[in-house]
């Protein structure tokens, strides 16, 4: 089996909610449909249908590897954002930077890249889906170091750590917590989990009250209450190292 974090199989992927999360669980309304094609899953995921719908599997949703051993990511920045944002931005992808061999590069020529932009909430698109696709950080809602460092993660093709398949085994979901239009957020993805230990500090963990519809904790670690789940600043030791196992980088290198 390939290693890799995402199997976003078609009969999954077409679901849509809204509601970006922060670290802390506390969600930022968007539309659910974002422009008449694309829709949000588990919050902010952007999913799309139609002609440009993208089905993933095995290593078909990665970014391309160059021969010096890093993945290089072109991107473009709206220059809607202030140059205080503008900062912040390039901060959350030195988070994901520092000690793995992903590059974020300012586009030039390339034809893939993504594309930066204060739109409508917290989201992005799974994984290299070819040519310009957006990642959404609005402002300021959506301007902290961590959120954007987690959207980002989804862009390499990282689904939220609680979407593991085998999260019931660390966790539990008390689903009547839950908003009834939030459920299908706390969905699980077959997922390889690259051999690594469930991380309840991911940075793509969701926090302990995300989208709790009566200040209810809504997932529960089982191991003890007291685990802090998912966290607000940066990437977390495994989350650097399921990035080096999904691109094969050469860890001493980074």
């Amino acid at each position: 089996m390939e290693r890799i974090i995402l199997l976003c199989m078609f009969s999954v992927c077409v679901s849509a909610l809204q509601t970006p999360v922060n670290m802390n669980g506390i969600g930022i309304k968007a539309s659910r449909v974002i422009d008449g094609t694309t829709t949000l899953r588990e919050g902010d995921i952007a999913v799309s249908s139609g002609r440009r719908a993208k089905v993933c599997f095995a290593r078909s949703c990665l970014w391309n590897k160059s021969v010096d051993g890093h993945v290089y990511i072109p991107y473009r920045v709206s220059p809607e954002y202030t140059e205080v944002e503008t900062k912040l931005i390039k901060k959350g992808m030195e988070n994901i930077e520092k000690g793995t061999c992903v590059r974020f590069v300012p586009l030039t020529h390339q034809r893939d890249y993504i594309d930066i932009v204060p739109q409508s909430g917290c989201w992005s698109y799974l994984g290299s889906r070819g040519g310009r696709q957006t990642v959404s950080l609005q402002s300021p809602q959506c301007l902290q170091v961590g959120v954007i460092s987690h959207e980002f993660m989804h862009s390499l093709g990282f689904v939220h750590e609680q979407s593991r398949f085998d999260r019931d085994n660390y966790v539990t979901i008390m689903w009547p917590n839950i908003w009834r239009d939030r459920l299908r957020n706390f969905e699980k993805f077959r997922t390889e989990s690259l051999d690594l230990p469930y991380d309840y500090s991911s940075i793509m963990h969701f926090g302990k009250y995300a989208y709790s519809q009566d200040g209810e904790p809504t997932i529960i670690p089982k191991n003890s209450q007291k685990i802090k789940l998912g966290q607000s600043s940066s990437l977390s030791h495994l989350d650097k190292l399921k990035i080096n196992k999904l691109y094969n980088c050469d860890t001493d290198d980074n």
